[in-house]
Formats: C-alpha cells, sequence, structure tokens
C-alpha cells in the first residue's frame, strides 16, 4: 500500500486522535498477518522519538506491528546509532516519511541544560548525549522567560527543529525521502 507523505502524517494524526480521545483501535493483527511480518516489513514512516516510558510511540499514534519504524532514544536526539537506525529505514525499507517526536517535560532535555560542571559529573556517555542536546537548545533566548512551562516547550521545541536539521542535512537520507 502506497501512500504519499501527507497520506502517512494524516493517518498519524487521525490515530494520535483516537488516542487522545480514548477511542483508539490498536490495530493488532492476525496470527497469519503477524507472521507474515516475521519475514519482512513495510513501515510506511520512521519516527525518532523520546525513551521516555510515558510516550510509547505505538500507542500514542494508534498504530498496529509493522506500521511504523520506531527509534527511541533519551532526548530524541540523533548520534550515530539513531542516524544508522533511520538511514536503514529509509535505504532498506524504503520509507519515505521521517518525523522527529519530541514532548513536553523531556526529562533529558531538561537536564541539558543543566550548567556544563554538572553534566560533567555524569556517566561519560551520559554527559556526552547531553552535552550534544545543549548544544543545539541556544539557552540565551531563555535567559528572559520566566513561565518554566513556555521554557519547556521552547526548549523541547528546539530541540526536534536542531535534529530535523541535522537530518537534512544528510544527502544521502534527503535524496530518498523527497
Amino acid at each position: 500500500l502506497s501512500r504519499t507523505p501527507a497520506q502517512v502524517f494524516e493517518a498519524l494524526q487521525r490515530g494520535n486522535t483516537r488516542f487522545w480521545m480514548n477511542v483508539a483501535k490498536r490495530p493488532e493483527r492476525s496470527a497469519f498477518e503477524r507472521r507474515a511480518l516475521i519475514s519482512k516489513q513495510f513501515p510506511s514512516v520512521a519516527i525518532l522519538g523520546c525513551s521516555d516510558s510515558r510516550v510509547p510511540t505505538e500507542i500514542v499514534f494508534d498504530q498496529g506491528l509493522g506500521d511504523i519504524f520506531v527509534v527511541r532514544v533519551a532526548g530524541n536526539c540523533l548520534d550515530t546509532a539513531t542516524l544508522a537506525s533511520l538511514q536503514f529505514a529509509v535505504h532498506h525499507l524504503k520509507v519515505k516519511v521521517l518525523l522527529v517526536l519530541g514532548h513536553e517535560l523531556c526529562g533529558a532535555v531538561k537536564a541539558a541544560m543543566l550548567p556544563h560542571e554538572v553534566l560533567e559529573k555524569e556517566p561519560p556517555e551520559l554527559e556526552q548525549a547531553l552535552k550534544n542536546i545543549k548544544a543545539g537548545l541556544n539557552q540565551e533566548r531563555f535567559e528572559n522567560m520566566r513561565d518554566s512551562r513556555a521554557i519547556d516547550r521552547e526548549s523541547v521545541t528546539t530541540n526536534v527543529k536542531q535534529q530535523v536539521e541535522r537530518l537534512r542535512r544528510d544527502k544521502g537520507i534527503m535524496d530518498k525521502v523527497r
């Protein structure tokens, strides 16, 4: 079933609406259909989302097995493994739509906004991941903001835009998804 990017986004929006309206269909597949997925998958979209347990991607978009290719990592940020996973989806699974999914009250984004000296006390891998997020946040623009929820929304949105921009710079991906 080949769909346009607009149709893929419409399906995700409808699924998210069903989730929020508490009328999710949770399209589970029959045993026969699940067995067919063992040998081949045909996701219509690849989503880079946060590993936060409150934002399970398939559930919030009311999608079933094999419908979406999901890459989850704290702060929905690109690194070697997450970028390679998205490249796999585009180059090998022929996914034409990529989505970066951020969420309010993201702990990784909030932690990334801490001072460098605090981040340096984290385990090395976590420190690097948080500093990568921090680098794209441009925290100076939040200095005059007093509303913590507004700061949260702006920082999460800025992080998503930063990851999208990084994806846009990947020529191999962009040549395939246009």
